[in-house]
């Protein structure tokens, strides 16, 4: 599919990691666009050369050579992995990763007690926020934990708050209730359900929908209403159709921050 692009003359590629507690999730950029994505579950424990194979083999599906990749950086909040990982990237793509952390330039400023603490998948997200879509903003990551995070005019990174993610919700409810079934997290037709699955999706969904207008409600309260509220996380789609509070939902936030990053760092490289 990419063969062409990599005959042509000063073409390359970069991949993009985010590693997260629940989902390893990767994308290959040419320039400014994303080719495709692919998504590993984090919590299999694998080698550098199951990690490495499995690289390889998304590119070759893509028709990409290992020669194209140009570069790799990685966000990353699961350090046991990142061993086999790195290693990985180093044996099978011949590159040293770049990891968002310590000395990198974000063009964001983190003022929390312990600016060291902010896991980099928050400030990667606030990164591609603020740069894409404008600041002051509130941004929403539903991923295994759900935050929301301000960042002001300024490019400031002011803080945030942490709830259970909806998954974490579902599976507390089917684990610790013996009669109650594990379900999909799907938008029922009603609150008000006549059996049992539909009254599970309903609780789940539609009050995780009030807790996130609420804590909107209340950044803006705190903050002032001017400001942007984006979305993103595998299950942010389902919470976004079903409100007007959220502005905007971004799939490929992560991706795009990574992005940033990288080109902010480039030269320095």
């Amino acid at each position: 599919m990419f063969r062409n692009l990599e005959e042509e003359r000063g073409i390359h590629m970069l991949i993009v990691i985010d590693i997260g507690n629940t989902n390893i999730t990767l994308g290959v950029y040419h320039q400014d666009k994303i080719l495709r994505t692919f998504r590993l579950t984090t919590k299999m424990k694998r080698t550098s050369d199951e990690y490495g194979s499995a690289i390889v083999n998304f590119l070759n599906v893509l028709n990409i050579s290992v020669d194209a990749v140009e570069d790799v950086i990685i966000s990353s909040v699961v350090p046991m992995i990142m061993h086999s990982f790195n290693n990985a990237i180093r044996k099978y793509l011949n590159k040293e990763p770049i990891i968002v952390g310590p000395g990198i330039k974000t063009g964001i400023a983190v003022q929390i007690d312990n600016p060291k603490s902010l896991g980099a998948d928050r400030l990667v997200d606030a990164v591609a926020a603020y740069n894409i879509y404008g600041g002051p903003c509130l941004i929403i990551d539903f991923g295994t934990a759900t935050t929301y995070d301000y960042v002001n005019e300024k490019a400031v990174f002011e803080g945030g708050a942490t709830a259970p993610g909806i998954e974490i919700s579902a599976q507390a409810l089917w684990s610790q209730a013996a009669q109650l079934p594990e379900i999909a997290i799907k938008t029922p037709a009603k609150v008000i359900s006549k059996n049992t699955i539909e009254s599970m999706q309903a609780g789940l969904v539609y009050g995780y929908i009030g807790q996130t207008e609420y804590l909107i409600k209340k950044v803006k309260k705190e903050k002032g209403k001017d400001l942007k509220v984006i979305a993103t996380g595998g299950l942010g789609r389902i919470i976004y159709e079903e409100t007007n509070m959220i502005d905007v939902y971004d799939r490929d936030l992560s991706f795009k921050g990574l992005k940033i990053i990288y080109d902010r760092n480039r030269e320095s490289k």
